[in-house]
C-alpha cells in the first residue's frame, strides 16, 4: 500500500496529461463503436471548442497545483484536518478522502452551480452542448472550473488530505467524467446496476436534458449515493433525453467566443427557438 500511495505522490504532470489523453481516446473509440445516439454532426468540429476549454482547465489546474503546494506541506507538518484526528487503515482513509472530495468538490458545488444564479450563468456553458459526447466532459467555462477548484481546496483543508490522496481522486475524476459523458450504449441492466453506487453514462445524460426537471438532477461525478441520499436522483427512459439548454442559442453550441461570453450576455429566450427534433435520428 505504501508503494501505491508513493506512486500517486510522485505522479508527474506528463503522466497526468497522458492519463487524460488516454481516457478521452478510449471513450472516443468506444462511442464510435457503440453509440448511444447516432449524431449527425462533424465530430472534430464539435470537439474543437471543448478541447479549447480543456486547455484552459489544465492551465487553471496547474496554477492551483502550484498555489496549493504550500498548503499540502503545512497540512503534513501541522496535522490539521479530520483525517489527522483519528488512526485509520490507509485504505479506509483513501475511501473517506475520495468520498469527501466527491461530495464537496463535485456534488455540493455542482448543486450550487445550478441553484445560485451568478454561478449558473457560468455553468450554462457546460449544458449548452447539443451533442454530448466524451469531449463534453471537458466543457467548462474557466470561471466555472475555478469555482470547482475552490471547493476542492476547501475539502482538502477540512480533511487534512495528503497530496497522494488528492492526486488519486483527480485520476478517478478524469475516468468517471469521460465515462459518464461518453456517447456510449450500455445494456440497460448494466447501466442501472452501475448507477446503484456510481454515476453511469445514462445517469449523467439525464442531467444534460434540455429542460427541467431533469437538468436539476444527478449532480454526482463518481458516486450516485449523494443524489440518492438528497433526493436528486432520477432514472427514467434514456430515449427521451434531448441535449442542450432551452434558453441559449443551440446554433452557437460550437462557437467558442459565444460560449465564453454567455455568462455576461445571457438573456432569456423563448422555448420556441429550441427545436428538439433537429439533429436526432
Amino acid at each position: 500500500m505504501d508503494a501505491f500511495i508513493d506512486f500517486f505522490a510522485h505522479l508527474t504532470s506528463l503522466q497526468k496529461l497522458i492519463w487524460i489523453v488516454s481516457m478521452m481516446t478510449l471513450f472516443w473509440l468506444l462511442e464510435g463503436a457503440y453509440p448511444f445516439q447516432r449524431f449527425d454532426y462533424k465530430k472534430w468540429e464539435h470537439a474543437a471548442p471543448n478541447l479549447i476549454l480543456l486547455a484552459s482547465t489544465i492551465f487553471i489546474n496547474v496554477l492551483f497545483g502550484l498555489a496549493t503546494v504550500g498548503i499540502f506541506v503545512w497540512l503534513e507538518e501541522s496535522d490539521f484536518g479530520l483525517l489527522n484526528m483519528v488512526e485509520l487503515p490507509v485504505w479506509v482513509e483513501l475511501l473517506l478522502a475520495i468520498m469527501l472530495l466527491d461530495f464537496l468538490a463535485q456534488y455540493v458545488v455542482h448543486f450550487m452551480l445550478h441553484k445560485v444564479r451568478f454561478m449558473w450563468r457560468f455553468h450554462m456553458v457546460h449544458h449548452s452542448d447539443t451533442h454530448v459526447d466524451v469531449t463534453s466532459g471537458t466543457r467548462h467555462h474557466p470561471i466555472d472550473f475555478i469555482m470547482r477548484e475552490t471547493f476542492a481546496l476547501l475539502a482538502i483543508l477540512i480533511a487534512g488530505l495528503p497530496l497522494a490522496y488528492y492526486v488519486l481522486y483527480r485520476i478517478l475524476t478524469i475516468l468517471f467524467t469521460y465515462f459518464s459523458h461518453a456517447n456510449i450504449r450500455l445494456p440497460i441492466w448494466l447501466d442501472k446496476a452501475i448507477s446503484l453506487v456510481f454515476i453511469s453514462p445514462n445517469t449523467h445524460k439525464f442531467h444534460h436534458h434540455f429542460e427541467m426537471p431533469w437538468t436539476d438532477t444527478n449532480y454526482g461525478n463518481i458516486f450516485s449515493l449523494w443524489d440518492r441520499a438528497f433526493g436528486t436522483f432520477v432514472y427514467q427512459d434514456p430515449r427521451a433525453i434531448v441535449y442542450g439548454l432551452d434558453v441559449l442559442d443551440k446554433e452557437k453550441s460550437n462557437d467558442i467566443l459565444y460560449q465564453l461570453k454567455v455568462p455576461f450576455t445571457y438573456k432569456k429566450r423563448s422555448l420556441d427557438s429550441f427545436d428538439i427534433s433537429k439533429d436526432r435520428k
